[in-house]
């Protein structure tokens, strides 16, 4: 009789009977799912299943009803993880707990990232799932990066101490077989003072002080994988080296028991396959602790401490103790604490570290601050507005380690041929000597063992498991160095494979902040008196447009009057009342719409057009009152960005709601392939499937507020920030700074991480691929060509370090477009360049 297990859920969003009814059916009619209970005053749905799997299906068919559950994210530190083959049974062991949703376990960062649903299993729980299979787990730190970091140079320090104490032990047994083997008058100086028995009996204890001292941790981890059912890496170690000392101590101990014609000890290929894993394992913790230097750089830019001004006097407290409010005193050259908004004091501050902008930003009463920027040489005082956790700072370095901790798609075969590798290797090598025993030349037995210990030793999952994350935490690291923020891992492989980059105009390829260029009246209008009817309307507006009509009234002193009954008509225009008169102001659409006849003033509207300008058309009472236009003008970098993205492959498109003319003089300009006018913000989805007719594949960029839906339609949505505007969540990537060439910059990162990933696919699986079989002995009939288990000990051992070292090497990525006429500095503890 299959267990069953009782999960209760806290269900969001019901509020009647109707969505109690709704629920019950919907988790009714799940397969493996026994009895349903939904409580309307708890909130909570108890579930009664026969498959732990079952909370899956429940939380994804909550969402799917619109009630979804309360879910909560933790992330573990994973102890004991040296391969794929572990990366593998620890995802298989967390997923397999009742109520996690989902696990995405990365072995360059130790980590897991667990999704679990509230109220059905524990942390606790979850952790202990990982324990129990022989690798056990923690929840990590606050600032884990840095303990990471510092657990990595603890680790390298150790295995360097063990790697010496091993090499010292190793190299006396070393020359003692091998010199005795190459050198017959060494051979001859053993045999007549200490004898070759001797000589064996020195090297018993020699190797097995380095097999059971530095390298007991093969053995204390191999093999209770291997009774478990789940071997990894180490249990291939256990058993090689196991195997070639167990035949030497017979060899040496019960030499009745073997013929005298393959009498020989192999206690040197031990000793020395273990001195060349940990030197392998040495270099590997010491490229695992420089993956993650772009946190440990963005984690540098942390104060430590603020001096607050609370009850009348200055005191300094751990940022830690700030509250939202504390009113705040920076001192020049300072680090600013935490988020905030300038009360008193003028300064120009280093944003460089945050935004990527090379040049400091004039600060004055009301300006805004950012964490973790630099203070020049004025005072300022602030009050803060976002402390801890919700700082712009915390946000980015939240973005990143989700990115770097993030599984790709292609990682998903990895997984899953993994998982079988130990098995399939420890298979082959039992097959290896069988089949040399059958039918291998003498002394066959030898052959065999060779043969049979240079499989186990050169089998290399650890460097399949370290292909992709360890790319991915050296490349979106190097991204947000640069001022590119990868908020979902997968986007670094989708961008690599887009064809279209489909471009938002407005703050997007201009600047976003529009200016009033022409008021043109009809007949019998007077300019003054229907401009400040216009400025009455638009003040009731938030659009930037609007923004710009009434800074151009003010600015020409027209009268200041009062709108009432105001509308907006998304798309088309607004309209309200103003002195008793009926004001309406939009495209030439609005005004057909409301029967507006704007023929007298149509071809001064597209002669504005054709100039790059948008216009609008106004009326009063009925009757066309003007024509007036803005020029939102292109920015300086659009151009150079877009020839830019032209030169990798792309197509550009531009979508607008603008007037064709206008948008295809800003085209003509920019270079711009495509032109989408005269869209209506909820036209863009369509027009981006119209740009994915083919089958290609769409990357939208916009300002991640107006542009939400389009943002997460397209296969990649890259939101354009303002230096703060970080927790976009519609967006996969958002670009720090607020132009075109941080697209160009997060392209170019994208496309040298993929394809760093995927020559470490090729070496990791090309190397094991290649090596398996020569260690199995296939060009020994041909060429007489057996390896030796050391050798193999020592292309296992680079094996690894060189797929860290090629991911290490993305560290090295230059911006591909920055500010000719600034230097590309070093701020603080993280690079930092000129505005993408």
């Amino acid at each position: 009789m299959t267990p069953t297990s009782t999960m209760t859920f806290n269900v969001n969003g019901m509020s009647c009977a109707s969505c109690v009814g709704r629920v019950e059916r919907g988790l009714s009619d799940l397969p493996n799912v026994d009895t349903v209970q939904v409580n309307l005053a708890t909130e909570t749905a108890t579930v009664q299943a026969n498959d732990p799997s079952a909370a899956t299906d429940v939380v994804r068919t909550l969402e799917d009803l619109g009630y979804p559950a309360q879910t909560a994210r933790v992330v573990l530190t994973v102890g004991s993880m040296s391969c794929a083959s572990c990366v593998g049974r620890v995802d298989k062991a967390l997923v397999s707990v009742p109520g996690v949703v989902s696990a995405s376990v990365n072995l360059a960062a130790e980590t897991a990232t667990v999704e679990y649903v509230e109220g059905v299993v524990t942390v606790d729980q979850i952790a202990q799932a990982s324990t129990d299979m022989g690798y056990p787990a923690t929840v990590a730190q606050e600032d884990a990066s840095q303990t990471r970091a510092d657990r990595k140079a603890d680790e390298a320090k150790g295995l360097r101490r063990l790697v010496i104490f091993a090499a010292l032990l190793t190299l006396p047994v070393f020359v003692l077989e091998m010199g005795a083997h190459l050198f017959p008058a060494f051979h001859m100086a053993i045999e007549n003072s200490i004898g070759m028995q001797g000589s064996w009996y020195i090297q018993f204890v020699l190797t097995t002080i380095v097999l059971f001292g530095p390298g007991r941790y093969f053995f204390t981890k191999g093999f209770p994988a291997l009774f478990r059912g789940a071997p990894d890496m180490n249990s291939l170690v256990a058993l090689g080296t196991g195997a070639a000392w167990s035949y030497s101590v017979i060899a040496t101990f019960l030499p009745n028991l073997v013929p005298d014609d393959i009498r020989a000890v192999y206690f040197e290929a031990a000793a020395v396959i273990v001195v060349l894993i940990l030197v392998g394992r040495w270099l590997e913790a010491r490229a695992k602790g420089q993956t993650g230097a772009a946190i440990q750089a963005l984690l540098g830019l942390q104060a430590r401490t603020a001096r607050v001004l609370r009850d009348g006097e200055t005191i300094e407290l751990d940022v830690d103790d700030l509250r939202v409010g504390d009113t705040i005193l920076v001192r020049p050259g300072e680090r600013i604490p935490v988020d905030g908004e300038v009360t008193d004091g003028t300064s120009n501050v280093d944003e460089s570290m945050i935004t990527g902008e090379p040049l400091p930003v004039a600060k004055t009463s009301g300006a805004s601050l950012t964490g973790g920027t630099v203070n020049g040489t004025g005072s300022l005082t602030f009050r803060a507005a976002r402390v801890g956790s919700d700082t712009t700072l915390a946000q980015i370095i939240r973005m990143v380690e989700d990115a770097q901790g993030a599984k790709l798609p292609i990682q998903g075969l990895v997984d899953r041929i993994t998982l079988w590798f130990v098995p399939a290797v420890m298979v082959l090598a039992a097959l290896t000597v069988v089949v040399w025993i059958a039918i291998g030349p003498d002394p066959a037995v030898t052959f065999a063992l060779v043969a049979g210990v240079s499989v186990l030793i050169i089998a290399c999952p650890c460097a399949m498991g370290l292909a992709t994350p360890t790319s991915i935490m050296v490349g979106t690291g190097r991204a947000a160095e640069m001022g590119v923020l990868f908020r979902k891992g997968d986007a670094l492989q989708e961008l690599a494979e887009v064809n279209v980059i489909a471009l938002d105009k407005t703050g997007t390829v201009t600047e976003g902040e529009p200016t009033l260029t022409d008021v043109i009246v009809a007949d019998g209008m007077n300019r003054g008196a229907v401009l400040s009817l216009i400025a009455a309307v638009e003040a009731q507006s938030e659009h930037p447009i609007a923004e710009a009509i009434v800074r151009g009234a003010r600015s020409e002193g027209v009268a200041q009057l009062t709108a009432t009954e105001f509308r907006s008509f998304t798309g088309f225009g607004v309209s309200a009342q103003v002195e008793g008169k009926t004001v309406l102001i939009g495209a030439d659409r609005f005004m057909r719409r409301e029967g507006v006849d704007i023929a007298a003033l149509t071809e001064t509207e597209n002669d504005l057009a054709r100039r790059g300008r948008t216009a609008l058309f106004a009326a009063v009472d009925g009757a066309l009152a003007a024509v007036i236009a803005v020029a939102d003008p292109v920015k300086p970098a659009s151009r150079a960005a877009i020839e830019a993205l032209h030169k990798r492959g792309f197509k550009v498109a531009m979508i607008t709601g603008d007037k064709r003319q206008t948008a295809e003089a800003i085209a003509a300009e920019t270079g711009i392939d495509i032109v989408i006018a005269e869209v209506l913000p909820d036209g863009k989805v369509a027009a981006l499937d119209d740009l994915r007719a083919g089958g290609r594949k769409i990357a939208f960029v916009g300002d991640g507020i107006n542009d939400a839906p389009a943002l997460a339609h397209a296969d990649v949505g890259i939101a354009i920030g303002t230096g703060t505007d970080v927790a976009i969540e519609s967006a996969d990537v958002v670009l720090m700074s607020g132009d075109l060439r941080g697209v160009v910059n997060a392209v170019e990162v994208s496309k040298r991480t993929m394809s760093n990933i995927r020559q470490n696919l090729t070496w990791a699986f090309g190397y094991n691929v290649a090596l398996i079989p020569v260690a199995a002995g296939v060009l020994y009939p041909a060429f007489g060509l057996l390896l030796s288990p050391v050798f193999a000990a020592g292309a296992m051992a680079l094996s690894s370090v060189s797929v860290l070292t090629n991911a290490l090497r993305l560290r090295r990525i230059a911006p591909a477009m920055r500010e000719e006429a600034q230097p590309y500095v070093r701020t603080g503890a993280i690079q930092a360049q000129p505005a993408e």
